[in-house]
């Protein structure tokens, strides 16, 4: 069961830094496709919403793989 939460925390690790690229990508093709005011604030909230939700996940997946959830 510990091998399976480490290998659980190096997907979470990697999710992270990778979720961060997708939403800044997506929240640049929204916004080229359509500028506008309203673009551009609908879609900094998700990014400055979502930065922190990402970075908890990295760290969540650091200690699972360090193996702070062992017992």
């Amino acid at each position: 069961m510990n091998q399976i939460k480490k290998l659980a925390g190096i997907i979470w690790l990697l999710l992270g830094p990778a979720s961060i690229y997708f939403i800044i990508r997506a929240a640049a093709h929204e916004i080229a496709a359509k500028p506008g005011i309203d673009s551009v604030i609908q879609w900094g909230v998700f990014v400055v919403i979502f930065i922190p939700i990402a970075i908890g996940m990295s760290i969540f997946g650091y200690y699972a793989l360090k193996g702070e959830y062992n017992h």
